[in-house]
């Protein structure tokens, strides 16, 4: 069952928030727009690319009153390590956002991207407006990365209200009802 048009489970989790463990819940990001985005591991191949992607144009996200959270069902330690250890050996380095650990399965569970045979998340990622509503989710296997473009367009399509054409950009018309 889709989530899009629901309240969007509520959570707390341990996440790694420049450098350190703490907790982080859906209720601290209300108000704003939320960039929730799920990924199966952390030291693996795919995720690296799309958790240092998000972080360099976090700006992007940040000028449209929306915040972004990594989680994945690895533990914070896990997650800490991984930032800490040297991108020549497999690290992740710096990472501008929150990263939550998921490690009870929890959450992943409530937004029904669960994989038990993995033991991890499929690559799930849903927009939040600031009243709490999912507004998208995209949700597809675990080995091949998302597009921040087309999650920034995605965003600025929804924050219009409008109706926004297949392929639309900022800048372009919005369709109007006849």
């Amino acid at each position: 069952m889709a989530l899009v048009g629901t309240r969007a489970p509520d959570f707390r989790m341990p996440a790694v928030v420049e450098g350190e463990i703490r907790d982080i819940t859906l209720n601290g990001y209300r108000g704003r727009w939320l960039a929730l985005f799920f990924y199966p591991h952390d030291f693996t191949f795919v995720c690296p690319t799309e958790i240092t992607a998000m972080s360099r144009r976090l700006e992007d996200f940040e000028r449209r009153g929306c915040s972004i959270v990594g989680v994945s069902t690895d533990s914070p330690y896990v997650h800490r390590a991984w930032i800490d250890a040297p991108v020549e050996a497999g690290g992740l380095g710096a990472v501008r956002y929150p990263l939550a650990s998921d490690w009870t399965h929890e959450v992943s569970r409530a937004y029904q991207v669960y994989v038990p045979e993995e033991g991890a998340a499929y690559r799930g990622l849903f927009l939040i407006d600031p009243e709490g509503i999912v507004q998208y989710e995209v949700v597809h296997n675990l080995n091949v990365g998302r597009s921040v473009d087309e999650v920034l367009r995605v965003l600025q399509a929804l924050q219009t209200g409008g109706l926004c054409p297949v392929d639309w950009t900022p800048g372009q018309p919005l369709l109007t009802p006849h």
